[in-house]
């Protein structure tokens, strides 16, 4: 088989893996088709061995083998969440999403940035009630919806970490008050905090 004839075959058994798989999710076939799957995971390694040396079929393989492997990803998600529960995997997803809020802090150097609003400091108090930590809560939820993400962090984790680093930065800088803001910096969300003399 010649290269060229490889990569068609690859090509023709990843649009058959997918009908396959579509047709499982949509409870027409009651298992997943692993045998077709490992035909064609060996089939991908057998190519992956050859040097090839046309720039046309090496581009199409490497678009081949990144559609396969983003299938492969989707597949495993949809298999998970039926085995978990939607709800349970929607927990655990953002349990382990990497966008949870990190430490804040203290006035960084300039990055490129984004704030849900552009003065929208939240100012917590030893005094301060839930109301905070709410607002805070809610603008980490919103910037994590515009990034298309899950919040990863629940009210009650947002509340232990804000008052953790506001205890921290009072010691630190002898003020009352830590003023906290949600920030969207490199794709990611954070809570940036400066200490302010305001109760």
């Amino acid at each position: 088989m010649t290269n060229e004839e490889a990569i068609a075959s690859f090509d023709e058994s990843l649009r058959r893996l997918k009908t396959q798989y579509d047709l499982f999710f949509a409870g027409v076939l009651k298992i997943p088709p692993a045998v077709d799957k490992k035909r064609l995971d060996d089939l991908v390694r057998e190519i992956g061995k050859v040097r090839i040396r046309d720039n046309g079929l090496r581009f199409r393989y490497t678009t081949l083998v990144s559609r396969y492997n983003q299938f492969q990803e989707l597949w495993n998600r949809r298999i998970r969440e039926r085995e978990e529960g939607p709800m349970d995997f929607r927990k655990r997803s953002a349990a382990m999403a990497a966008a949870p809020a990190p430490p804040p802090e203290a006035e960084p150097a300039q990055r490129r940035e984004t704030s849900v609003e552009g003065d929208s400091y939240v100012k917590v108090a030893t005094s301060t009630n839930g109301d905070a930590m709410t607002r805070l809560y809610q603008q980490i939820v919103d910037a994590q919806d515009k990034l298309g993400k899950p919040p990863g962090m629940t009210l009650e984790q947002v509340t232990a970490t804000v008052r953790k680093q506001a205890e921290s930065l009072r010691a630190k800088y002898g003020v009352e008050t830590i003023a906290f803001r949600v920030e969207t910096i490199d794709g990611k969300v954070k809570l940036k905090a400066k200490p302010t003399q305001e109760t």
